[in-house]
Protein backbone atom coordinates (compact mmCIF):
# COMPACT_ATOMS: atom_id res chain seq x y z
CA UNK A 1 0.00 0.00 0.00
CA UNK A 2 2.92 2.38 0.31
CA UNK A 3 2.72 3.21 -3.59
CA UNK A 4 -0.86 3.49 -3.90
CA UNK A 5 -2.17 5.42 -1.01
CA UNK A 6 -4.31 8.03 -3.71
CA UNK A 7 -5.57 4.55 -5.38
CA UNK A 8 -6.75 3.10 -1.52
CA UNK A 9 -8.48 6.22 -0.92
CA UNK A 10 -10.28 6.22 -4.10
CA UNK A 11 -11.66 2.65 -3.73
CA UNK A 12 -12.54 3.17 0.03
CA UNK A 13 -13.54 7.27 0.59
CA UNK A 14 -17.39 6.27 -0.22
CA UNK A 15 -17.71 3.11 1.79
CA UNK A 16 -15.58 4.99 4.55
CA UNK A 17 -17.66 8.06 4.83
CA UNK A 18 -20.93 5.76 4.45
CA UNK A 19 -19.78 3.87 7.75
CA UNK A 20 -18.27 7.28 9.41
CA UNK A 21 -21.81 8.75 8.73
CA UNK A 22 -23.98 5.45 10.35
CA UNK A 23 -21.62 6.08 13.29
CA UNK A 24 -21.98 9.77 13.51
CA UNK A 25 -25.28 10.46 12.36
CA UNK A 26 -24.31 14.09 11.53
CA UNK A 27 -22.84 15.11 7.82
CA UNK A 28 -19.78 17.18 9.30
CA UNK A 29 -18.72 14.72 11.83
CA UNK A 30 -18.74 12.19 9.31
CA UNK A 31 -16.55 14.08 7.60
CA UNK A 32 -13.71 14.43 9.99
CA UNK A 33 -13.79 11.13 11.20
CA UNK A 34 -13.06 10.47 7.61
CA UNK A 35 -10.64 12.31 7.20
CA UNK A 36 -9.09 11.26 10.17
CA UNK A 37 -9.25 7.91 9.60
CA UNK A 38 -7.37 8.02 6.20
CA UNK A 39 -4.91 10.00 8.19
CA UNK A 40 -4.09 7.89 10.57
CA UNK A 41 -4.45 4.89 7.98
CA UNK A 42 -1.63 6.63 5.87
CA UNK A 43 0.60 7.44 9.07
CA UNK A 44 -0.09 3.61 9.75
CA UNK A 45 -0.17 2.21 6.59
CA UNK A 46 2.92 -0.22 7.13
CA UNK A 47 1.08 -2.02 9.93
CA UNK A 48 -1.38 -3.26 7.24
CA UNK A 49 0.81 -5.95 5.50
CA UNK A 50 -2.30 -7.98 3.58
CA UNK A 51 -3.80 -5.74 1.04
CA UNK A 52 -6.68 -7.60 0.63
CA UNK A 53 -7.33 -6.45 4.31
CA UNK A 54 -7.10 -2.80 3.66
CA UNK A 55 -11.27 -1.99 3.96
CA UNK A 56 -11.70 -3.84 7.20
CA UNK A 57 -8.60 -2.57 8.59
CA UNK A 58 -9.91 1.12 7.45
CA UNK A 59 -13.48 0.47 9.09
CA UNK A 60 -11.39 -1.13 12.40
CA UNK A 61 -9.65 2.71 12.42
CA UNK A 62 -13.27 4.26 11.97
CA UNK A 63 -15.17 2.47 14.35
CA UNK A 64 -11.99 3.08 16.82
CA UNK A 65 -11.66 6.72 16.38
CA UNK A 66 -15.34 7.63 16.66
CA UNK A 67 -14.74 5.86 19.87
CA UNK A 68 -12.05 8.10 21.13
CA UNK A 69 -13.67 11.08 20.24
CA UNK A 70 -17.03 10.07 21.66
CA UNK A 71 -14.92 9.39 24.94
CA UNK A 72 -13.43 12.68 24.59
CA UNK A 73 -16.39 14.63 24.29
CA UNK A 74 -18.13 12.78 27.13
CA UNK A 75 -15.72 14.37 29.20
CA UNK A 76 -15.76 17.60 27.39
CA UNK A 77 -19.77 17.95 28.23
CA UNK A 78 -19.07 17.39 31.77
CA UNK A 79 -17.04 20.68 32.44
CA UNK A 80 -19.60 22.51 29.13
CA UNK A 81 -22.05 24.86 30.88
CA UNK A 82 -23.41 25.40 27.43
CA UNK A 83 -25.64 22.39 26.29
CA UNK A 84 -25.34 22.43 22.72
CA UNK A 85 -28.36 21.48 19.74
CA UNK A 86 -28.76 17.97 19.29
CA UNK A 87 -27.91 17.30 15.28
CA UNK A 88 -27.90 13.63 15.77
CA UNK A 89 -30.56 12.72 13.77
CA UNK A 90 -30.09 15.36 11.17
CA UNK A 91 -29.40 13.50 7.59
CA UNK A 92 -27.35 15.33 5.24
CA UNK A 93 -26.87 13.75 1.73
CA UNK A 94 -25.68 15.32 -1.10
CA UNK A 95 -27.15 14.15 -4.03
CA UNK A 96 -30.49 12.01 -2.27
CA UNK A 97 -32.03 9.59 -4.78
CA UNK A 98 -35.59 9.79 -3.15
CA UNK A 99 -37.50 9.97 -0.66
CA UNK A 100 -37.87 6.35 0.13
CA UNK A 101 -34.17 6.15 0.60
CA UNK A 102 -34.38 9.03 3.39
CA UNK A 103 -37.03 7.24 4.82
CA UNK A 104 -35.58 4.48 5.46
CA UNK A 105 -32.37 5.72 6.08
CA UNK A 106 -33.78 8.42 8.92
CA UNK A 107 -35.30 5.01 10.11
CA UNK A 108 -31.59 3.04 10.26
CA UNK A 109 -30.21 6.16 12.12
CA UNK A 110 -33.14 5.89 15.26
CA UNK A 111 -32.05 1.88 15.77
CA UNK A 112 -29.32 1.89 18.76
CA UNK A 113 -25.85 1.56 17.70
CA UNK A 114 -25.64 -2.01 18.87
CA UNK A 115 -28.14 -3.28 16.35
CA UNK A 116 -27.71 -0.08 13.30
CA UNK A 117 -23.86 -0.61 12.94
CA UNK A 118 -24.10 -4.46 12.20
CA UNK A 119 -26.83 -4.18 9.83
CA UNK A 120 -25.44 -0.65 7.86
CA UNK A 121 -22.03 -3.03 7.70
CA UNK A 122 -23.50 -5.96 6.48
CA UNK A 123 -25.93 -4.56 4.28
CA UNK A 124 -24.78 -0.75 2.99
CA UNK A 125 -20.98 -2.81 2.54
CA UNK A 126 -21.43 -6.28 2.11
CA UNK A 127 -18.70 -7.31 4.96
CA UNK A 128 -19.45 -10.61 6.52
CA UNK A 129 -20.03 -11.74 9.82
CA UNK A 130 -16.71 -12.24 10.75
CA UNK A 131 -15.28 -9.10 9.41
CA UNK A 132 -18.50 -7.32 11.27
CA UNK A 133 -17.11 -9.17 14.49
CA UNK A 134 -13.09 -8.23 13.64
CA UNK A 135 -14.47 -4.74 13.05
CA UNK A 136 -16.69 -4.36 15.88
CA UNK A 137 -14.09 -6.39 18.47
CA UNK A 138 -17.45 -8.45 19.34
CA UNK A 139 -17.75 -12.10 18.88
CA UNK A 140 -19.17 -13.48 15.95
CA UNK A 141 -22.52 -14.84 17.76
CA UNK A 142 -23.09 -11.33 19.10
CA UNK A 143 -23.17 -10.19 15.26
CA UNK A 144 -25.59 -12.40 14.10
CA UNK A 145 -27.72 -11.56 16.76
CA UNK A 146 -27.78 -7.99 16.66
CA UNK A 147 -28.16 -8.30 12.98
CA UNK A 148 -31.33 -10.61 13.01
CA UNK A 149 -32.75 -8.07 16.34
CA UNK A 150 -31.49 -5.03 13.96
CA UNK A 151 -33.47 -6.67 11.29
CA UNK A 152 -36.59 -7.41 13.44
CA UNK A 153 -36.38 -3.66 14.74
CA UNK A 154 -36.20 -2.17 11.14
CA UNK A 155 -39.02 -4.33 9.74
CA UNK A 156 -41.59 -3.18 12.43
CA UNK A 157 -40.73 0.20 12.43
CA UNK A 158 -40.87 0.30 8.55
CA UNK A 159 -43.95 -1.66 8.34
CA UNK A 160 -45.53 0.90 10.93
CA UNK A 161 -43.93 3.99 9.20
CA UNK A 162 -46.36 5.30 6.20
CA UNK A 163 -44.40 7.81 3.71
CA UNK A 164 -45.91 10.40 1.98
CA UNK A 165 -44.33 10.95 -1.41
CA UNK A 166 -45.70 13.46 -4.14
CA UNK A 167 -49.34 13.00 -2.58
CA UNK A 168 -49.73 9.76 -2.35
CA UNK A 169 -49.01 6.88 0.15
CA UNK A 170 -45.65 4.72 -0.49
CA UNK A 171 -45.47 1.65 1.94
CA UNK A 172 -41.66 -0.23 2.05
CA UNK A 173 -41.89 -3.67 1.58
CA UNK A 174 -39.80 -6.35 3.80
CA UNK A 175 -37.39 -6.18 1.08
CA UNK A 176 -37.49 -2.33 0.76
CA UNK A 177 -39.29 -2.12 -2.15
CA UNK A 178 -41.52 0.61 -2.79
CA UNK A 179 -45.42 -0.01 -3.37
CA UNK A 180 -48.13 2.54 -3.93
CA UNK A 181 -50.72 1.72 -0.88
Amino acid sequence: MPDDFEKFVEEHYQPAFRFALSLSRNHDDACDLTQQAFFIAQTSRRQLRDRSKGKRWLFTILRREFLRTKRHEAVRQRYDVELEGDDSLLISVDHAATMDAKSLLTILQGLDDHFRLPVSLFYFEQFSYKEIADILEVPIGTVMSRLARGKTMLRQRLESERVTQSGKIVKISEKGECQNG
